[in-house]
């Protein structure tokens, strides 16, 4: 399952599971070995593979190379036991990211149900195996859906514009998913339209996803863009050159906050103050019914390095000594800046009475 593909962050085949060292890009192009479930933990953790789509998908099949040939001598209800520990641990790896804490609940629910009815420990891991195999496969149909839909959705709403110049952050495209990408995907859509101007892409500060990533694959895929420094959008909303603003999510609230890269707040703030649409593109694993607003939104934060040193942590030292550092990975976008939710089943847009709020919950009810 999958080729060599430069842009492809997940490369795997039953039992073998690489992962594209993301660090490295883009002037490097090198692949992690992982073989099993503490790989897959490190490797998330340490940012190897980053993009919630990803992090799900490789934590599942971290486990599914772990799992596709172990001896195991216990029983089916043992055997589902051990799966879901193992997922409450890949869990704990980027607890901000919904779409893998939702994969693991799935996939548990999945081993516990097989468990009653299975022969054997090997029937609930073959299950398992096919499960996170297919999350592989339905991940990119569901970013190409993704991409349909904002795409449609833009044209028909930026109806004055002839060609539409969008701004983007953080990176959402082929190495943040199994492949095409979400908020990037509705950008190479709109490009595979004819209609594309350009592509911003920030530099995202401080790991510097814009300009590692999501530079190289525009680049890669020959789409028009330009790279600005995170502090340099307000400028170019005010002098006209952006028509929408499209972000990924990690998590998405029942009423609509979003939490996604830290920096997407403060280009909501900017988009509403020039009049810019702002969009939100994700699958609909990555909205969270359970939490009623982005208040109850974890946080991760990350190591102070990532600051204090250059190449995102990994090179020389560049703060003064003894400062102090907060480094939130994320912030929480409100929903009342969000013009629209773009998922592979559509786009989710405002009510039309006075409170104007999305109704999420009742957009998904209707599409399952």
């Amino acid at each position: 399952m999958g080729g060599s593909d430069a842009l492809q962050s997940i490369v795997y085949a039953r039992g073998s599971l690489r992962l594209l060292d993301q660090r490295k890009l883009p002037l490097e192009l090198v692949y992690i070995d992982i073989k099993g479930a503490t790989d897959g933990w490190n490797a998330i953790r340490d940012m190897v593979v980053r993009g919630a789509p990803a992090i799900a998908i490789a934590a599942a099949l971290a486990l599914a190379v772990e799992v596709s040939d172990l001896d195991f001598t216990g029983t089916p209800a043992e055997a589902a036991s051990f799966v879901s520990k193992k997922l409450e641990y890949l869990v704990s790896s980027r607890p901000t990211a919904v779409n893998l804490s939702d994969a693991a609940t799935k996939l548990q629910t999945l081993v516990s149900k097989k468990s009653e009815t299975a022969k054997d420990a090997k029937a609930i891991f073959q299950v398992y195996v096919e499960a996170a195999e297919a999350m592989l496969i339905d991940d990119v149909a569901d970013n190409k859906a993704i991409g349909s839909h904002g795409a449609k959705f833009l044209q028909r709403h930026l109806g004055n514009s002839k060609t539409i110049s969008v701004l983007t952050h953080c990176n959402t495209g082929s190495l943040a998913t199994a492949g095409y990408g979400t908020a990037l995907g509705v950008i190479r859509a709109l490009h595979s339209d004819g209609v594309l101007e350009k592509a911003f892409c920030t530099e995202t500060r401080p790991f510097n996803q814009g300009s590692r990533l999501t530079a190289f694959e525009l680049v890669h895929d020959k789409i028009p863009a330009t790279l600005i420094a995170d502090s340099a959008a307000a400028a170019l909303m005010r002098q006209g050159r952006v028509h929408a603003i499209i972000v990924g999510a990690d998590r998405i609230t029942a009423n609509g906050d979003t939490a996604n890269k830290i920096g997407t707040y403060n280009l909501a703030i900017s988009a509403n103050h020039h009049g810019v649409q702002f969009y939100v593109a994700a699958p609909v694993t990555s909205i969270d019914l359970s939490l009623p607003s982005g208040e109850q939104i974890v946080i991760e934060e990350r190591s102070p390095k990532e600051l204090l040193n250059s190449e995102g942590g990994l090179g020389k030292q560049v703060a003064a000594p003894g400062i102090s550092v907060w480094n939130p990975a994320f912030d929480v976008t409100p929903a009342n800046l969000i013009t629209g939710i773009i998922t592979e089943k559509g786009v989710i847009t405002k009510s039309d009475n006075d409170d104007g709020a999305f109704d999420i919950k009742g957009f998904i009810e209707s599409a399952i």
